[in-house]
């Protein structure tokens, strides 16, 4: 338990995932598809009984009168991390001894007279079942360390692909750009279009938006990269002859800290002014309130004509500069922290399709997970459909960083470390 010869306790991390990206793809691991699979691994199950004999001592210290106030507040720190995971421990613990009791009851109960009595056995193991994945989720939320950046602010852009198809890139786009429009309204955050370029034909070739909320780069930070679709056009020659054109689409996702702390020299920007293109109001084609950026030295290039004041623009776009600076920053350190893996951040692996949306066959496939959803409109309507698909995501990412983490610890004490 980390204790030093003198009796203080020495603090120890739950999981050391400092910068944990998700590496999709990982095919040794695909036999723990979700959290009650991984609960019932041996591994998982030593570890986490370590974890409780911990508690059960930091609890016994914490309040030593032979502790000095210093080596106090470090105990009390350890024990309220370590609180919620015991409880959440023993309560699947004694969840799985009642449903043990109840399947012992059912193999006693042959007779019709008790076929009743069997119903509400088995009714009542499946509402356990169900709190037991529930808890199993919530335990391993707690066992892993909250993202550094999953609580910020995101900008999200989105651009059509090229296809010899004509427009269902384009409106390919237009549906998803909607589709995370609808999912922030149902997550009840605000959706703020920066930059938005219509199609001439009704689809949509470039957006972007300021999404501001809680957590949202947490439940967004996945759904960067390539997304692409299958589908018949409702109009032109394609859809008489019934042929399925394929299209592609990209998305980025940078998360936005509140303070942004990334120096610009004005002498490295070119700012220009032009007409706004989208829908606005009488002023559009009218003022040239929209603005360009391109910052010099990197090349990147940012316009913004959300708003009436050129001004506005101006200052908007310099913070989505500033937060594409900063995620430029933040995967250099990515990198150096772990650059003997592959990276999956949502900024990241652009030319890789991570979803495909088979409009033919009504199936959503995420290809990372190996997980189909169907109902495409249900989806694209960016409400429940979308929030499932985007949560098994996150549990997925959890189960792999637990896993890893469990693989190394075993690497270690394998080879005497």
């Amino acid at each position: 338990l980390g204790l030093h010869n003198c009796g203080f306790w020495r603090p120890k991390s739950l999981l050391d995932t400092a910068g944990f990206t998700l590496p999709f793809n990982s095919g040794h691991r695909k036999t723990h598809q979700d959290s009650r699979a991984l609960w019932k691994h041996e591994a998982v199950q030593k570890y986490l009984e370590t974890l409780s004999k911990e508690y059960q001592q930091v609890s016994h210290l914490v309040n030593a009168d032979s502790i000095n106030d210093l080596e106090q507040r470090t105990l009390r720190k350890r024990w309220t991390d370590l609180s919620p995971i015991a409880a959440a421990f023993q309560e699947i613990k004694e969840a799985e001894r009642e449903v043990e009791e109840l399947e012992a009851m059912c193999r006693d109960l042959d007779s019709r007279d008790e076929k009743q009595l069997l119903e509400l056995a088995l009714e009542e193991k499946e509402t356990l079942d169900k709190k037991i994945n529930v808890l199993c989720r919530k335990l391993f939320q707690l066992l892993v360390p909250k993202g550094k950046y999953d609580g910020s602010h995101v900008i999200l852009e989105v651009t059509a692909g090229r296809t010899t198809g004509g427009d269902i890139c384009q409106q390919f786009t237009k549906e998803m750009f909607e589709m995370y429009q609808n999912y922030a309204d149902y997550k009840r955050w605000t959706f703020d279009i920066v930059n938005y370029t219509p199609a001439e034909i009704g689809g949509l070739h470039h957006a972007a938006a300021h999404i501001s909320g809680d957590d949202v780069y947490r439940h967004l930070k996945y759904e960067g990269g390539t997304h692409r679709v299958q589908r018949i056009p409702e109009t032109g020659l394609s859809s008489r002859m019934q042929r399925i054109h394929t299209g592609t689409m990209s998305v980025i996702v940078l998360p936005q800290p509140e303070e942004v702390d990334v120096k610009v020299d004005p002498k490295d920007l070119r700012i220009d002014t032009f007409r706004a293109k989208g829908a606005g109001g009488q002023h559009v084609n009218k003022t040239d309130s929209a603005v360009r950026i391109v910052h010099l030295p990197t090349g990147l290039v940012v316009e913004c004509q959300q708003e009436r004041s050129q001004l506005l623009n101006k200052e908007i776009a310099l913070r989505t500069l500033r937060a594409k600076l900063y995620q430029q920053v933040i995967e250099k350190q990515l990198s150096q922290e772990q650059s003997a893996r592959k990276l999956q951040l949502g900024t990241r692996a652009q030319s890789e399709r991570i979803r495909t949306y088979n409009f033919t066959q009504d199936r959503v496939t995420d290809h990372r997970i190996s997980y189909d959803a169907r109902n495409i409109k249900e989806i694209l309507s960016g409400k429940e459909g979308l929030d499932k698909l985007i949560n098994r995501l996150l549990e997925f990412a959890e189960i792999e960083a637990v896993t890893e983490y469990l693989e190394n610890l075993q690497a270690l004490e394998g080879g005497g470390s």
